[in-house]
């Protein structure tokens, strides 16, 4: 599984031309699944996405978790995180997960952030999305299961 964290003043997921899910300060998540990833795997994805210490405290050091900025969530699946580029100019997704079980988990993933977070906005599994943010530092982290798992 993996996780691209991007730290946002704002961000908005839009799915023929409407609105889906938008945020103000928080963390945009793109999340990609493989055909190996499980809830196990999932509830350590979250722990680590939610306890990172990646905003500012009073000193300007990245210190504070999502919790204590009283941050908001945007969750965006996207399986070309799981892109091949070993071979030729053309990406393959064969390591990215069968979609029943990329969305099935994609959906839990959401459900155990709202157990934690106020507000979590999400796009919508399989479409075309178009999202914007305006990314606070620019600050981007990619979380990776085969790494923290």
């Amino acid at each position: 599984m993996r996780f691209l964290i991007q730290r946002v003043q704002n961000a908005r997921v839009t799915v023929e031309n409407e609105t889906i899910g938008s945020i103000s300060n928080g963390l945009l998540v793109f999340v990609g699944v493989s055909n190996n990833d499980t809830r196990e795997i999932a509830d350590k994805m979250i722990h680590k996405l939610l306890n990172l210490r990646i905003f500012s405290d009073e000193n300007g050091k990245t210190n504070l978790s999502l919790s204590s900025v009283n941050g908001e969530l945007l969750i965006i699946s996207q399986f070309t995180l799981y892109a091949d580029c070993k071979h030729g100019n053309r990406p393959s997704f064969t390591d990215a997960g069968k979609p029943e079980l990329a969305n099935a988990l994609y959906e839990y993933i959401i459900e155990k952030c709202k157990e934690s977070v106020t507000k979590v906005a999400c796009g919508e599994f399989g479409a075309d999305m178009k999202v914007s943010l305006l990314n606070d530092g620019p600050f981007t982290i990619m979380l990776d299961s085969d790494v923290i798992c």
